[in-house]
């Protein structure tokens, strides 16, 4: 579907200022974390190499970059409609998904859990609602969305099997620096000492496999509305003879 230059003015800007929020959003979240960790005598730096070890933060902070990216992009090259160049496209087709999958995974799984003293009730509303749906309705509506090949979605593994290795390892070596235990595992089904290595698990292949099928979902829409960009009308100069 093409979209007039208006639209994608638009959106670009609209990538811009959700990109903004997300990323204040973020910096107010940290900061609150550490005047906490502050106040309570707790290891500021276990604190925040904690909270940026979320995969909420992360995927966050690659989208906001991402989206911002783009939307700079745009304006910088003269607002002209684009195809996305193909490492663009992948790159935002990934943190599109790990958006979606940051919604998803709060609002089944952890919406229902306390908030903690430091949570800044609007800052998780942006990181968890608000910019996950910003992704997904980027993926329905965004300009200049390339057409990616399928391999692009199986891709979308490879930094959460990355991420999940990395926590698991890490965990136990890190004393919780609220609770005092000697452990810390940033969501709770990811921590063997309250359901079990079957548990966690099950709960790794289950996200792993939505992690796929939300890829190949975002791919699958990618390819059907994909940009063509129109032929320009000007004749080729053929060389004289």
């Amino acid at each position: 579907m093409q979209r007039s230059r208006g639209w994608a003015s638009g959106w670009n800007a609209a990538r811009i200022a959700v990109a903004a929020l997300i990323l204040v959003a973020v910096g107010t979240q940290l900061s609150s974390s550490v005047a906490e960790a502050l106040a309570r005598g707790r290891d500021v730096a276990t604190v925040i190499a904690n909270f940026l070890s979320f995969f909420t933060i992360l995927s966050n902070v690659s989208s906001a970059i991402m989206i911002a990216w783009l939307g700079v992009r745009f304006f910088s090259r003269g607002r002209r409609r684009e195809v996305d160049p193909p490492a663009l496209a992948t790159a935002l087709a990934l943190v599109s998904t790990y958006m979606i999958v940051t919604g998803v995974v709060y609002n089944m799984l952890l919406r229902g859990i306390p908030l903690q003293p430091e949570t800044v009730p609007w800052t998780n509303k942006i990181m968890h609602v608000w910019g996950p749906l910003f992704l997904l309705l980027d993926v329905l509506l965004g300009p200049t969305r390339r057409r990616l090949p399928w391999s692009a979605a199986f891709a979308a593994a490879i930094f959460p099997i990355v991420w999940i290795v990395y926590t698991l390892l890490r965990a136990p070596l890190i004393t919780n620096p609220t609770t005092g235990v000697p452990y810390w595992y940033p969501y709770p089904f990811l921590d063997p000492n309250t359901g079990g290595w079957g548990s966690v698990a099950v709960y790794i292949v289950v996200i792993a496999v939505a992690i796929v099928a939300l890829a190949v979902g975002v791919v699958a829409i990618g390819r059907a509305r994909g940009i063509r960009m129109p032929i320009d009308p000007t004749p080729a100069t053929r060389p004289v003879h």
